[in-house]
């Protein structure tokens, strides 16, 4: 099993959200649930390569 941290937020009607290595990227739901599964498919998406251009956060380690 796989984790992955998101960030989210309630607007008046929507839960809004995004991937914290992605947050280019947002997508919303009329639930919370709702939007998870929103971010699962966001998930698939930019990991089978259907987004192009994906910007990509790392860490760099210096000695």
């Amino acid at each position: 099993m796989k984790k992955i941290k998101y960030t989210y937020w309630k607007d008046e009607n929507f839960y809004l959200g995004y991937l914290n290595d992605y947050p280019d990227y947002q997508t919303q739901g009329m639930s919370k649930e709702e939007l998870i599964d929103n971010l699962k498919e966001l998930l698939k998406d930019i990991e089978s390569d259907e987004i192009p251009y994906i910007r990509k956060v790392e860490e760099l380690v210096v000695a």
